[in-house]
């Protein structure tokens, strides 16, 4: 069975890149992220649209690729964490974590027992269709190589954030910006910046205390250099659509002058 790239890269300490995915739905997508030198992509299906199968078939070219995903389903619930990880997906990406007992619900579906209670689904591409070795060892692997982000979007989750990091399982800790922004009522002030990094200094600050890791979304090269100093080990700059905007606008805005 393979294992995951991300979780080998964090536990050598090593920072990793990826972006988001939100349009696009050809595969073809992971070989040119990889190629471009990304390290992960995230795919998103709380705001997108993705379907099920396009995920599976990303999940697959994925692992074969050695080009990992993350996935943010459109619920961190007992379903969508079943079906991800039944499909091959290793990183999930778990949104609205407001409280320690849906931290706790969440990594008892993504673990097998005694770490959790994972429902076993058999071989499939979840195990590179491997059905040799013994069991136990095969589920523990498994144990092993699950990657749990949770996201801490509300001024409740943070309440609860020494209870959140400090539980087996979790394995980094992150924010959604906006929802956040909108939930402490700074969203499109002067100081939502500010505010939102004090909340991603108290992230960082749990997850040296808890040795847990922290991703970041950043949407400049400067952002990524500030939040890699601080010792984030997962970041995610910006997205494919914002990049492909950006770049025709730069483009365009050259040619026509």
């Amino acid at each position: 069975m393979r294992g995951n790239p991300i979780r080998a890269a964090v536990n050598k300490g090593q920072v990793q890149f990826g972006t988001w995915v939100n349009m696009v739905r050809n595969l073809a997508i992971l070989p040119l992220l990889k190629a471009a030198g990304l390290d992960f992509a995230r795919v998103d299906m709380e705001h997108s649209s993705p379907s099920i199968e396009t995920i599976a078939d990303m999940a697959l070219l994925a692992r074969a690729l050695d080009f990992p995903i993350v996935v943010r389903p459109p619920e961190a619930n007992r379903e969508w964490i079943t079906r991800l990880l039944d499909l091959g997906v290793w990183n999930i990406h778990c949104p609205q974590v407001d409280t320690a007992e849906q931290a706790a619900a969440i990594v008892a579906a993504s673990r097998y027992y005694p770490a959790g209670s994972r429902g076993m689904a058999g071989g499939g591409p979840a195990t590179d269709f491997e059905f040799g070795g013994p069991q136990a060892e095969r589920l523990d692997f498994a144990n092993q190589q699950v990657f749990i982000t949770v996201m801490l979007e509300t001024r409740k989750a943070f309440d609860c954030l020494d209870d959140v990091a400090s539980m087996p399982g979790i394995d980094a800790l992150t924010l959604g910006p906006t929802d956040l922004a909108q939930d402490l009522g700074v969203f499109g002030t002067p100081d939502m910046d500010r505010v939102l990094d004090e909340r991603r200094q108290m992230i960082m600050a749990a997850a040296r205390k808890y040795g847990k890791t922290t991703a970041m979304l950043v949407s400049s090269a400067e952002q990524a250099r500030q939040w890699k100093d601080e010792g984030a080990l997962l970041l995610a700059y910006s997205s494919e659509v914002q990049v492909l905007i950006d770049g025709f606008r730069h483009a365009l805005a050259a040619i026509k002058r």
